[in-house]
């Protein structure tokens, strides 16, 4: 199976190539990265018709490499993916999200959200059903640590944000890259911890295999 993976972030490429080495090593991947994606939403302050264009034009060229399935790994962008999925249907076009809000969801009760982009928590609590109590924390400054180049400090104001949530039941880490930082936030918090690759690799997994 061929999947291609489309990322806003470069920081989103470790950790879903890991996920796939972990638990999908057969699978065979194809990287697509715009970073200029994430940079032109902040600047815009809101997704834009021509936002969803560039989506749609991803997805028509990963669909011409012959792609059996297409990833987005970046959680700020799901109108635009929607679109991706309507039009390339019945081909499997993931939201980077959607398999771990769905492991939330199944656990119910207060999900704590964090994210190190703060258009994340503009767009993604939508996508969560009403079962669900979010409660979503931005990570101040680890995403331009990691931008430094500085996966420690990253990962450390990771954990200290993570504290505020230990009366949830569970905690869910919005972007890919924060993924390396899950151990670290279950041993903070005392909470299990789902991360957006793993989820993702499985559910496309089970799709197609």
């Amino acid at each position: 199976m061929r999947i291609t993976l489309i990322h806003a972030l470069k920081h989103s490429i470790v950790p879903i190539e890991a996920s796939f080495a972990k638990l999908w090593p057969e699978a065979r991947l194809m990287n697509l990265l715009d970073d200029s994606l994430s940079a032109d939403l902040a600047r815009d302050g809101g997704l834009t018709d021509s936002m969803t264009e560039r989506f749609l034009d991803l997805g028509r060229y990963a669909t011409s490499t012959g792609s059996d399935a297409i990833l987005f790994t970046c959680s700020a962008f799901g109108p635009c993916i929607e679109a991706v999925a309507r039009v390339q249907a019945p081909m499997p076009v993931l939201k980077p999200n959607e398999a771990m809000i769905e492991q939330a969801a199944a656990k119910a009760g207060r999900v704590g959200l964090l994210s190190t982009f703060a258009p994340t928590l503009a767009s993604m609590p939508a996508e969560f059903p009403s079962s669900v109590t979010l409660v979503p924390k931005l990570v101040e400054g680890a995403l331009a640590a990691l931008d430094r180049g500085d996966r420690a400090t990253h990962d450390r104001l990771v954990v200290e944000a993570s504290k505020d949530l230990r009366d949830c039941d569970v905690i869910a880490l919005a972007q890919y890259s924060m993924a390396p930082a899950a151990d670290l936030v279950a041993q903070a918090t005392g909470r299990p911890v789902l991360t957006t690759p793993d989820s993702a690799v499985n559910k496309l997994k089970k799709l197609l295999c």
